[in-house]
């Protein structure tokens, strides 16, 4: 119990800390930045902090599917559960593309480009320290964390209490090596083989380097960040109906003062 008290109290200095020190203001209703609209996909530039949808209106007041009913509410369609299709997933903490199908066909397309790995996802990411290596595979099967007061981590085969492991590939590449707050830290590009939930993370952590901002995977320790630094960056998704091929903004840039991240070497692009 005292457990589970600590890690709440954490939890709620983490976002006293980003919402009255940083001045970072929670998502409204409003805030929706569409990438690309067609008549079959909708693909959106999700926040972060923001769950995608939640049957709890009290823990989650704003959600991408309320943020959606209340711009579109002519393109929800009433017979789904929250109204739209999202053809993939990001976390609560993680920004960036998110892909939505506007109709069952497109859905179903989006689905068999998945399910045959034809689908490219590309991460931005600040870790900590300095990664040595230009470029890492990861091919880690991922499961569930059973201990018990770990119930929303997953883990690594490797470990005793992993259990119900599923393939897991991720790609890194360094982009620049720098610091976060002053400390050694790298931003890196993952490219995204499996989907399996929170797979970068726990690949990020399993090497020793912890995404910045990472409250679950740093042991809840990392709470004074103004975010996880976690942005899904790119996505393509080729179909019979269209090829998508949608990339935001990097939000991980030296110019904005919240990010705290100072670029010292950058890697040549091949």
């Amino acid at each position: 119990l005292m457990r589970r008290i600590n890690i709440k109290l954490k939890w709620f200095a983490s976002h006293f800390f980003k919402r009255f020190v940083m001045g970072c203001t929670p998502p409204t209703v409003n805030d929706l930045c569409v990438l690309h609209l067609s008549d079959n996909f909708l693909v959106i530039n999700k926040q972060c902090d923001i769950a995608i949808n939640s049957e709890s209106a009290e823990d989650h007041p704003i959600t991408v599917a309320s943020q959606l009913n209340h711009k579109f509410p002519n393109l929800a369609d009433p017979s789904i559960m929250f109204g739209f299709r999202f053809c993939h997933r990001l976390d609560f903490s993680t920004s960036g593309v998110l892909c939505l199908a506007l109709n069952k066909l497109a859905a179903k397309e989006c689905m068999l480009a998945m399910n045959s790995r034809r689908v490219s996802k590309y991460y931005l990411a600040l870790v900590h320290g300095h990664i040595q290596e230009n470029s890492i595979q990861f091919d880690k099967p991922i499961g569930f964390d059973s201990r018990p007061e770990h119930t929303h981590k997953m883990c690594v085969a490797d470990k005793d209490y992993c259990i119900q492991p599923r393939k897991a590939t991720s790609k890194l590449i360094v982009l620049q090596r720098g610091t976060y707050n002053e400390k050694p830290a790298t931003k890196v590009i993952f490219q995204l083989v499996t989907g399996r939930r929170h797979q970068l993370r726990v690949h990020s952590h399993e090497i020793g380097h912890t995404i910045v901002g990472d409250f679950t995977y740093s042991d809840r320790k990392d709470i004074l960040p103004y975010r996880m630094f976690l942005h899904s960056y790119r996505i393509v998704v080729p179909t019979n109906l269209e090829l998508l091929d949608i990339t935001t903004d990097d939000p991980f840039t030296e110019d904005n003062p919240k990010n705290k991240w100072c670029s010292l070497e950058t890697m040549p692009m091949n």
